[in-house]
């Protein structure tokens, strides 16, 4: 079974992401039952055949780096997870995606990376509201759970700050 980090701890994931292939038409492709975190599209297209489904902890939706989660509407609050994919590892319109929604959008469940995760990124990640994350297959998923430590402290506000360094620091000498 597959193990991904999530809440800082290594955990098996019983979740398959659906991944389409260009012939692959969202309107009909079949959706297997079981844990299945579906593209954004394929939700917005067979959301009536989907929606019990959620109630049951089954279905899950995933944004690629060119969608919007505002596309999910108030659907948002249904899902205990949305994952956000990483097609590569210098794409970083998935931090904005994730900050839109824990800010702006009030997103409270479980935010997955997917994708070209890497070690080098966990801690950026965590910073916007990640808490789950998808490591790349051939990397070390216990060297990579080191990365969300690798800084001791953060200096500008974030989803996991609110208050940046100078703030919260204690001037001496100051007059």
């Amino acid at each position: 079974m597959r193990q991904i980090i999530k809440d800082r701890a290594v955990v098996n994931d019983d979740w398959e992401v659906l991944q389409l292939s260009e012939d692959d038409s969202v309107d009909l492709i079949e959706v297997a039952y079981g844990k299945v975190i579906v593209p954004l599209k394929v939700w917005l297209a067979q959301r009536d055949l989907l929606i019990n489904r959620i109630s049951h902890n089954n279905i899950a939706v995933w944004l690629s780096s060119d969608e919007q989660a505002k596309d999910l509407g108030k659907d948002i609050k249904h899902f205990s997870l949305i994952a956000i994919d990483f097609p590569k590892f210098a794409d970083g319109r998935g931090y904005s995606i994730a900050y839109n929604l824990r800010t702006r959008l009030g997103y409270e469940g479980e935010l997955r990376a997917i994708g070209d995760v890497l070690r080098d990124q966990l801690f950026y990640m965590q910073r916007v509201g990640f808490n789950s994350f998808a490591v790349r297959a051939d990397k070390n998923i216990q060297d990579a759970l080191k990365g969300l430590s690798d800084f001791s402290e953060r200096y500008q506000t974030s989803v996991d700050e609110k208050s940046p360094l100078f703030a919260r620091t204690e001037r001496v000498g100051v007059v």
